[in-house]
């Protein structure tokens, strides 16, 4: 009888836990950079939703990711640096990037029990018998392959050019007409608003603020473009609703490259706040936990010509503190916004530790209660999020391109880097101390060799783990 009762109130507790555990929502930007959101750049930003999100969460103020888009969804996804897998998921592509056995974020939560939804960009391979259906997600909707046209979703013109789907099923056209960031909102809410018997888990990852910016407002059938009668304006400008926020601050902007990625922003903001007012709405907020992050740094300039209705940008991007952009491995291409925000549960707070993109899925495997494989990159980050505990020290690694030629560490104060195609060695590293050179000026390996020599064995080891001989043929690149 004694057995009986313990098993039924062991039974009790697992219904009870499952049924407490809370819908995840992650979001994820393209491009936006460190100052393209208004908590980090408030005089010239207008994101209020994220704003708020960010003051009563943990805001991250040394949250890394990879250089560019599929690495970092690649490091998001699998907890383990893209290397891992060889030389293909080292850059934007939409060949394979992982195995189909691998686990990830997706088969993780499914396993426990979640609802598993991919609204907005895969770009972690397109190609027959891949996908994220393949690999974890019940549904799916949005791109295989990376940034599309905002108005007829098409990507580059090439084999890939049809990737607009629904659940691995190509449907080219049939949301021709309304911008993207809008398509995923609505998704997003029309997810939110249905019955669930689970909780959730929504990967939510919109293309904005990725080029081609194309911000029409009411005047769709226009693809945007300046004004020839005034060309420091773009036509239509004063009656588009993304470009004049209330509080001015798009407007005060005097060039029209930069405030184009001002309106897209705010339009992102907006379908952001949309999401989060329909979990209000539904009563699902309060067991909501979002997580939020851009997936590299800004790209700074375009050259257009790329993608349908590809405008050359210059400049566009918000100025940043820190050296570099969209595939460096210094600073400006790894280091992005993030955040977590957990009604009651996550008090508001500014998480100084460092933090990367590899730490969520060993962080929200031990929220769900689900197992974490073995082989992970990532910590779990939990006690930084639900209390103010320390992280033991530990080191960040980056590497880039299929021929690698940018290589970077971290430890500490302490980051290594070096650009060429040749495997660093102790004298090839430049040498920073990123809190009191947050701009990576000044290289002072010459002053500390034994800190270089230290911060090169750590890089060996990392490198050792990754898969240096075969992977996926890098050949076919496709943009990101």
């Amino acid at each position: 009888m004694k057995f009986h009762l313990i098993a039924a109130l062991l039974a009790f507790t697992t219904i009870a836990q499952a049924a407490n555990r809370p819908n995840v929502l992650l979001i994820i930007t393209d491009d936006q950079g460190w100052a393209d959101i208004g908590y980090n750049n408030p005089d010239h930003v207008y994101t209020p939703n994220l704003d708020r999100l960010a003051a009563s969460g943990a805001k991250f103020e040394n949250h890394y990711v990879m250089p560019q888009c599929t690495p970092s969804r690649v490091a998001l996804f699998t907890g383990r640096y893209p290397g891992r897998f060889g030389r293909a998921p080292l850059v934007a592509t939409s060949n394979k990037c992982f195995p189909v056995d691998t686990p990830t974020l997706a088969t993780m939560m499914k396993s426990a029990g979640y609802e598993t939804y991919l609204v907005g960009k895969w770009h972690m391979g397109e190609d027959s018998g891949d996908g994220p259906n393949i690999h974890g997600f019940d549904y799916s909707h949005g791109s295989l392959a990376g940034a599309v046209g905002m108005y007829d979703h098409h990507y580059r013109k090439g084999q890939h050019y049809e990737t607009w789907q629904r659940n691995l099923q190509l449907i080219p056209g049939a949301e021709n007409g309304k911008h993207v960031t809008d398509i995923e909102a609505e998704d997003a809410v029309r997810i939110i608003n249905e019955k669930h018997d689970k909780p959730f888990f929504m990967y939510l990852a919109f293309h904005a603020p990725h080029n081609p910016l194309d911000e029409r407002g009411q005047f769709t059938n226009q693809p945007t473009r300046l004004d020839p009668a005034n060309p420091q304006r773009w036509q239509h400008e004063d009656q588009i609703k993304w470009f004049n926020d209330p509080a001015g601050k798009i407007q005060k902007e005097p060039k029209p490259d930069k405030r184009l990625l001002l309106a897209t922003v705010y339009h992102l903001d907006s379908a952001i706040g949309q999401v989060v007012e329909a979990l209000e709405k539904s009563g699902q907020r309060e067991n909501t936990l979002i997580l939020f992050t851009s997936d590299n740094g800004p790209p700074m300039n375009w050259a257009g010509h790329a993608y349908p209705d590809d405008l050359k940008l210059s400049n566009f991007n918000q100025p940043i503190p820190m050296r570099g952009q969209k595939t460096d491995v210094w600073e400006g291409g790894i280091h992005v916004p993030g955040f977590a925000n957990w009604p009651g549960h996550i008090a508001p707070k500014t998480v100084t530790e460092q933090e990367h993109i590899i730490d969520w899925f060993p962080t929200l495997a031990h929220l769900v209660g689900a197992s974490a494989p073995t082989n992970l990159d990532g910590r779990d980050i939990s006690s930084l999020l639900f209390a103010d505990d320390a992280l033991a020290k530990r080191d960040f690694y980056w590497i880039w391109n299929p021929n690698i030629n940018r290589w970077a560490l971290r430890y500490g104060d302490w980051k290594i880097v070096h650009y060429g195609t040749n495997q660093p060695t102790p004298a090839d590293w430049q040498l920073y101390n990123i809190p009191r050179d947050p701009k990576e000026e000044n290289n002072v390996a010459r002053q500390h060799a034994e800190i270089v020599a230290q911060l090169h064995g750590l890089f060996l080891q990392q490198r050792a783990k990754d898969r240096t001989n075969g992977g996926t043929d890098p050949s076919n690149r496709s943009g990101d």
